[in-house]
């Protein structure tokens, strides 16, 4: 059995089984989402649909992101938040307009269910941002850094990739896990087109919402997989840029 990191797909429906048909995927492979699942192309509902009925075929586990939270919030409520909105939330709320109160609940509580972070068998951590105690991720005082932090990043891209977990030098915060597996903070950013790797950490965004790929990478082989670009998908919209 693989087990797949999938990063930010942020509405990109076209991206997600062009990414899956490519992996080779089966029923035997476990795919974990690092969440950012709506917000930037057009078909944010759809992603969510086409999620729940993978579920039911596949193993998956579904983190949850600063984007997917809004949403959350929205279905909820009714109320937008006005930050969410010029993030990509306008063009969710459109996404959603043929879909019935029903349909909307059950998506609510899709992202209800969502974890905050997964850790598997072998000690890799997966969680959409990172987070900030020097504990782990149990002991995180405040858990919107699940969503936002962009410091364990930073941080590990900074740090040399010849230090071991022995050295003093190394980041407490990343001594906890074997490996972490990360979305959030776009490969883009440091004009790299795959994920990229720093220290034990994995970035598994590589712009979808933007001008990248879908990206999935194996955590055993790091094989990566990856979509054609999503404005080739989505010719005539924009995404987030």
């Amino acid at each position: 059995m693989r087990t797949l990191a999938i990063g930010d797909i942020h509405g990109g429906l076209r991206a997600l089984p062009q990414l899956l048909e490519r992996a080779h995927v089966t029923a035997n492979d476990k795919l974990i989402f690092l969440g950012d699942y709506v917000d930037g192309w057009s078909e944010s509902a759809q992603v969510i649909q086409y999620l729940i009925d993978l579920s039911k075929k596949n193993q998956c586990v579904f983190i949850k992101g600063n984007h997917d939270v809004w949403c959350e919030d929205w279905l909820r409520t009714d109320e937008s938040d006005s930050v969410w909105l010029s993030h990509g939330g306008e063009g969710t709320k459109e996404s959603y307009s043929s879909f019935s109160k029903k349909e909307k609940q059950q998506h609510l509580r899709f992202f209800e269910d969502m974890e905050l972070y997964h850790v598997d068998d072998n000690n890799r951590l997966f969680i959409h941002a990172g987070f900030t105690s020097m504990h782990g991720v149990e002991s995180e005082y405040n858990f919107r850094n699940f969503y936002f932090d962009r410091t364990l990043w930073e941080m590990a891209l900074t740090m040399d990739k010849r230090i071991t977990k022995d050295s003093s030098h190394y980041p407490n915060r990343l001594k906890h896990y074997h490996e972490i597996y990360i979305g959030h903070t776009p490969t883009l950013n440091y004009h790299k087109y795959q994920p990229m790797n720093a220290i034990n950490v994995w970035d598994v965004d590589t712009g979808a919402a933007f001008t990248g790929s879908l990206s999935a990478i194996d955590v055993d082989t790091k094989e990566v997989f990856q979509s054609d670009t999503l404005p080739m998908l989505y010719p005539n919209e924009n995404g987030r840029n």
